[in-house]
């Protein structure tokens, strides 16, 4: 029984660890929420899942909105140079930890 024990408790430190994050967030479910003045809509940026959503207009997000591009909304732990480089985006503002980027349509 030890023996199974010591054998079994290293797969399942190794399997949590894993699974827990590196810089973004895994799961949907467990992204921080965004403030209110974010409207955020869709089930992703780029495709179902992805953490990054499109922003609606409100007061504080108005500014940023233009013809031609998206209003993007990144969670904290977001890479904004990564996000920058996959999307030709410009980080436009910070709010609470989030990051909004203007994202060109293609």
């Amino acid at each position: 029984m030890r023996l199974l024990l010591a054998l079994a408790l290293p797969a399942v430190l190794l399997l949590a660890s894993c699974s827990s994050g590196g810089p973004s967030i895994s799961h949907p479910g467990s992204a921080a929420r965004p403030p209110a003045d974010i409207p955020l809509f869709g089930a992703g940026f780029r495709s179902e899942g992805d953490l990054c959503r499109r922003a609606g207009e409100s007061a504080f997000t108005g500014q940023f909105m233009g013809a031609g591009a998206d209003l993007v909304a990144c969670p904290p732990g977001t890479d904004p140079r990564l996000f920058i480089h996959e999307t030709g985006g410009t980080e436009v503002a910070r709010r609470d930890g989030w990051i909004l980027f203007t994202v060109p349509h293609r």
